[in-house]
C-alpha cells in the first residue's frame, strides 16, 4: 500500500491559490457537509474550539471523498500534541504563535523521526493505515505540510529567519493576534495593521515560501490574493451559522 499523496501540497508548491474555511463546531457532521461544499481546504480548529484528538479523528474519516484536503491546527507547538495528531493521520499542521526560528525548528522536529527529529514511533496507526504502508518511516515527510502562524510584531520582524528552517512550507499571518499587539485590539481592518500585513506577506513571498492569512471580508481576501497570498480561508462555519441564522431570524421578526 503507497504513501496517501498530499495534494495541498502539491498545489501549494505549484504556487496554485488554495481557498479554505474555518471549522471550529468540533463535530463530525457540520465537517462531512462542508468538506464536500467545494473548498480547497479545511482547519479543523483545536486552539480556540472545544476539540480534541478523537474528535479530530471522527472529522478526518468524515472528510473522506470531500473536495477537501483537512489540516489540523493544534492547541500549540507541542510536541506530545502534534504526535497524536500525526498518529491519526494528519498530514496538514497549522502550528500556533510561532515567534522565533527555534520554535519553527521545534515544529518542524516535532513532525520527524530521529535522527531528522524527535517524532515517536508508532507501527500500527491511521497514519501508515495500520501498518499496511511498509516504508512510512521513510516517506512520510515527503506528504507532510507544516505552515506556522505569524500573530506578534516580534514574529514578523523574524520572518527571514522563520522562513529559512528547513521543513517550513509557509507562514500564516494571524490577524486578530497581531492587531492585538499593534494595539488594536479588534480592529484588523486598521489602517496600520494591514500596512503590516502587506509588509510581511510581501517579505514572506521574497524568502520562496507560501503566505497564508484568514479574513471572513471577501473585498480583504481578494486583496490578499491579489498580494500573492497563495493560502487563504474566506470564513468559518461558527460564522456563517452565526450570522446566517440571524439573518434568517431578522427577515421574520
Amino acid at each position: 500500500m503507497n504513501l496517501p499523496v498530499n495534494p495541498l501540497k502539491r498545489a501549494l508548491r505549484e504556487g496554485r491559490p488554495q481557498i479554505g474555511l474555518w471549522s471550529s463546531l468540533a463535530h463530525h457532521t457540520p465537517v462531512e457537509v462542508i468538506a464536500g461544499s467545494g473548498f480547497d481546504w479545511l482547519l479543523l480548529d483545536t486552539e480556540h474550539a472545544p476539540n480534541e484528538v478523537p474528535l479530530v479523528h471522527s472529522q478526518l474519516q468524515a472528510m473522506t471523498g470531500g473536495t477537501a484536503s483537512a489540516v489540523v491546527r493544534p492547541a500549540w507547538n507541542d510536541t506530545v500534541l502534534i504526535k497524536r495528531l500525526l498518529d491519526i493521520g494528519v498530514q496538514n499542521f497549522l502550528v500556533p504563535m510561532v515567534q522565533n526560528a527555534d520554535e519553527a525548528r521545534r515544529a518542524v522536529a516535532a513532525t520527524r523521526y530521529p535522527p531528522r527529529g524527535v517524532r515517536s514511533v508508532a507501527t500500527t496507526a491511521r497514519a501508515n493505515n495500520f501498518g499496511r504502508i511498509k516504508d512510512y518511516p521513510q516517506r512520510a515527510d515527503e506528504e507532510i505540510l507544516i505552515i506556522v502562524q505569524i500573530e506578534t510584531r516580534h514574529a514578523i520582524a523574524n520572518i527571514e529567519s522563520i522562513a529559512a528552517v528547513a521543513g517550513v512550507d509557509g507562514l500564516f499571518i494571524g490577524p486578530g493576534d497581531l492587531s492585538a499587539d499593534m494595539g488594536h485590539l479588534g480592529d484588523i481592518g486598521h489602517p496600520e495593521v494591514k500596512s503590516a500585513i502587506d509588509d510581511a506577506v510581501s517579505r514572506i513571498r521574497k524568502t520562496g515560501k507560501f503566505a497564508g492569512i484568514l479574513t471572513p471580508v471577501e473585498e480583504y481576501a481578494r486583496h490578499c490574493l491579489a498580494q500573492g497570498c497563495l493560502f487563504v480561508a474566506v470564513g468559518s462555519d461558527v460564522g456563517i451559522l452565526a450570522r446566517q441564522s440571524e439573518a434568517l431570524a431578522a427577515r421574520f421578526k
